[in-house]
This record gives structure tokens, sequence and C-alpha cells, in this order.
């Protein structure tokens, strides 16, 4: 259950309502104008909540749920208990995340506060809420519904689009945003980039004249990093989810809804399609091509493009495929060593 003191519920609904905003049908038999106030984990729903099950894990915990109803695929219906309304979904992780936010919506108190620093010429849209210690600078444009949390920083000229987050302690420079953009806390966007020039009288610094271009439904995560370009712009496409502890340098391009999980390290230049997904630790060497829909294992080392569609993984990377036999080849030839050892 959400703990009321941090978060603030709507509703309740009918499960037609539900239904409707989670893309969703309701099973035969299941009664529309029932009322549900709550979304709960099956271990924990009542008979007025509504909970979720997609992965097999669940199944038992399904099967002795007391929730009222739940969302669920066509292959999990055979597993819910007698007298639970269902909610048939072909995504139904998706719909949970719908159903969820339509029981707790953002809910942000429009107010500048007298301890922000709010220069004279900057435009915030109406809806915004600025908070204690933010500071925003010359020119900034804020589009309507934007949320500017405790000590955040945002520069010069930024423009960002509306119902965007910029999180406490963030700071966000040389940037041009869409709209329902989330900077999460201690991000720092637009900074310079690794830029210098090596030589006999050791580094030089080239300037980073370049910009940091996010387009819509973007989430940046906390203490994430995202250079600003060199000359031209790093671009975060569409979509996109970034995890926290994630460095992006510049020039850096990603297409529409990549994932890029924590601690990825994307060197300058590297050029992302659309989808792809980089999982924990994995690392880039600079001026790469990653084709749309690729997808690359932990901790792997990418050292040359990737072509679209392809999964990799090791370091260096190779096909997946190939890396797991690999594996299986090297913990062969170890037991087949320790055998000739102890004989």
């Amino acid at each position: 259950m959400a703990d009321s003191r941090f978060f603030k519920k709507a509703g309740p609904f009918t499960l037609k309502q539900l239904a409707d905003m989670a893309e969703c049908r309701l099973a035969d038999g299941v009664d529309p104008d029932r009322v549900i106030e709550d979304v709960a984990g099956l271990d924990e729903a009542t008979d007025k909540d509504i909970s979720w099950a997609f992965i097999a894990s669940v199944r038992d915990s399904l099967m002795k749920s007391k929730a009222a109803a739940c969302i669920t695929s066509e292959k999990f219906i055979q597993y819910v208990p007698q007298g639970m309304a269902v909610l048939i979904s072909q995504d139904p992780h998706r719909s949970y995340g719908l159903v969820a936010q339509a029981f707790y919506p953002q809910d942000v108190k429009p107010e500048i506060s007298p301890k922000a620093f709010v220069d004279e010429t900057a435009e915030i849209g109406s809806g915004s809420r600025v908070e204690a210690g933010a500071f925003i600078g010359a020119h900034v444009k804020l589009g309507q519904n934007c949320y500017v949390q405790a000590n955040a920083v945002i520069h010069d000229g930024v423009e960002m689009g509306d119902g965007c987050i910029v999180g406490s302690n963030a700071t966000v420079s040389h940037c041009l945003a869409g709209h329902k953009v989330y900077i999460y806390p201690g991000a720092q966007i637009g900074q310079d980039g690794f830029g210098f020039a090596m030589g006999m009288k050791g580094p030089t610094k080239v300037p980073q004249l370049g910009r940091v271009v996010i387009g819509n439904d973007v989430e940046i995560g906390s203490n994430t990093t995202v250079d600003r370009g060199a000359m031209g712009d790093t671009v975060i496409g569409d979509g996109c989810r970034i995890d926290n502890l994630v460095q992006i340098a510049h020039n850096v391009k990603l297409g529409r809804c990549c994932v890029l999980v924590s601690q990825t390290g994307v060197a300058g230049s590297c050029e992302f399609g659309d989808f792809v997904v980089t999982a924990g630790q994995s690392g880039f060497a600079g001026h790469l091509k990653i084709g749309s829909g690729a997808k690359v294992g932990a901790q792997s080392g990418i050292m040359k493009d990737i072509p679209a569609g392809q999964i990799v993984a090791g370091s260096p990377a190779i096909a997946h495929t190939d890396w797991m036999r690999l594996n299986v080849l090297l913990q062969k030839m170890v037991k087949e060593s320790k055998v000739k050892k102890e004989s």
C-alpha cells in the first residue's frame, strides 16, 4: 500500500473506468460498475483493491490473493481465484502503470517560493512550482505546469516545455527540452564535454560550443550526466529512459525510446538508433553506430558498430549466442583441467 504521508490518492474508480484508461477489456461476467478504491500488490491487496500479474514468479501469489480485481493476460486467467474480477490486457505491466497513474497523479501546488531566485527576464508558465533555493537564470523559458525542486539550477537561456520536472540539486544548462521531461535529483545536463587537445605542452581545452537537445517524454536519472556538444548538439530522442549514474558524452545522439541502465557509459559522438537497450555497466567507445533495436548485455565493452536488432554481450562484445557458447566452453575447459590435476 502507498504511504499516505508521501502519496495522495485519487479515485475511487469503477472497473469500467479503469479498463478504459488502462487499455484493457473486462472478462465475461465482470460487473463494470464495481468500485475499486486503490492499487496494491497481490499479497497485500484487499477486496477493495486492484492488483496485477504478468510474470510466472507471482503465480502462487495470484492464486492466494484477496484482491477485488486483477490486471493480467489471457494465459494467466486460469490462475485467477474465483470471484476476482479480471481485466485482460495485451501488456499488463503497462496497463497497471496507467491505473497506478490514475490513482496517484502528480499533484503539485503552483507556487513560486520567495526564497527562490528567478531572474526578471525568465518566463515561467502557469501552474508551475518553484521551490526554495532554486535558481532560474536570465531568459529561461519554462512551459506550463513545470516543477523546479529545491536547490535546482537552471542556467541562462534554457528552454523547457510543459510538464517538466527538474529535481533537487540538478543543474541544467545549454539545453532545449520538449514536454514532460523529468530530470531527476542530482543530474547534470549541459556541462562541458570532455574536450581537449593533447600535445607536448599538455592538454589544451577545446571550447564546447554545442547544446543538449532533449525530446518529449524523457526521463534522466539521478546523478546522470549529459554533456553538451563540442560543435553541434548532444541529442536525446523522444521517449528515452536513462537510469541513474549514466554518462553520456558530447555529441552523442540517442534515437527514440532508448533505455540506458545504470552505469552505462557512452563516449563521444556515438549514434544510437531507436529502441536500443543497454544493460548496467556497459561501455561504448567513441564514434560508434548502434542500430535500432540492438540490445547490449551487462558489463559489455562495445568496440565496434552493432547492426540493427543484434544482441551482444561480453568484453569485447560479441554476439550473445557466441558469448554463451564461449562461457560454456571455458567452464568445460576449467573442469577438465581440474580433473587432470587431480588424476
